[in-house]
């Protein structure tokens, strides 16, 4: 399984949010860059940024920051946040993301996520599914829908996506462990790839996700768990195998 230290940007910094809550953001870096540089100096062969600001305001604003990351360091970035429109789409991948991340507009735009996936090819453009209370939320984590995890995730297989990030946004910057049981029902519902993120706060629980098994389950965002040093990134990629 592959490490993805994250780094969320949100007024320029990089933050930490609990719960997806944008009035209870921590800075733990002034520059996205210096946290970007200390975990690829750290053993990191992945990154995960997310464009908070974007996120609200429905298109990118930190892309110049992206830019920095991108051009400073040799690892592929995925990105999300804001990509709303296939200007946005591609403006992330000319500012050298290897892979970006639809939310909202997945859900609510059926035709972008059919022509980013014509244009670019199911490996470069992943679907971001984040529950919270059990129903996918949208619009930054700011608003919930009907839908469950399970529905979404067929109606996007059989859209032809095959890569997610799964959120479980309760347990996100809490620190108290992922629901293992949840993540093998959403691994095994995944004709693809999915990418795991929430509540990660110790190697236990990178252990214990790949302990599951499941050949889906091909990656693990870690952000607070990190920031906090609560263990290493050689540490995490140990424990992930």
């Amino acid at each position: 399984m592959i490490l993805y230290p994250a780094i969320d940007i949100l007024g320029g910094h990089a933050v930490r949010l609990r719960k997806g809550d944008f009035d209870a953001s921590k800075v733990y870096d002034q520059d996205p860059l210096a946290a970007a540089r200390r975990w690829v100096q750290e053993g990191a062969e992945h990154l995960h940024m997310v464009d908070l600001d974007g996120a609200r305001a429905g298109h990118p604003v930190n892309l110049e920051h992206v830019r920095r990351v991108t051009a400073a360091l040799d690892v592929p970035v995925q990105l999300g946040g804001g990509m709303r429109t296939t200007e946005a789409i591609a403006q992330a991948l000319a500012a050298g993301v290897e892979r970006v991340i639809l939310g909202t507009a997945a859900f609510t735009d059926p035709d972008l996520l059919e022509r980013a996936l014509a244009e670019h090819g199911p490996r470069r453009v992943l679907v971001s599914v984040d529950v919270r209370g059990g129903r996918v939320t949208t619009a930054g984590w700011t608003e919930t829908t009907a839908m469950t995890a399970a529905q979404v995730v067929a109606s996007l297989r059989e859209r032809g996506v095959g890569e997610l990030v799964y959120t479980d946004v309760d347990r996100d910057g809490m620190l108290e462990g992922p629901d293992l049981e949840e993540v093998r029902t959403v691994a095994r519902a995944v004709h693809g790839r999915v990418v795991y993120s929430g509540g990660i706060g110790a190697l236990a629980d990178l252990e214990g996700l790949a302990a599951l098994g499941e050949q889906s389950l091909t990656g693990v965002i870690v952000g607070k768990a990190l920031y906090e040093e609560r263990f290493t990134v050689p540490e995490a990629r140990a424990a992930l195998g």
